[in-house]
């Protein structure tokens, strides 16, 4: 899943753990500029199945997080552009 508007201090076990409520979390990464190594706001998290990734969606999407509103959605393959 793709999850946006991301505060700056959330790290990867943060993540990981916000979405450990809604299921198994295989993986979570939030990205990070390659020159600064600082948070560039937007992440990604696998869930164990197609059900709790849908269940984090519904759940999770709008919620507040240190004052920001997370966007949550499902990640599509990038297009070439």
């Amino acid at each position: 899943m793709f999850v946006g508007s991301l505060p700056w201090g959330v790290d990867d076990a943060a993540l990981s753990q916000l979405f450990a409520q809604a299921g198994t979390v295989v993986s979570a990464q939030v990205v990070k500029d390659r020159e600064t190594g600082r948070s560039r706001g937007f992440g990604f998290v696998e869930m164990s199945s197609d059900e709790e990734a849908q269940n984090a969606v519904k759940n999770l999407n709008g919620t507040e997080v240190e004052g920001r509103k997370i966007v949550v959605n499902i990640a599509r393959p990038r297009e070439d552009r």
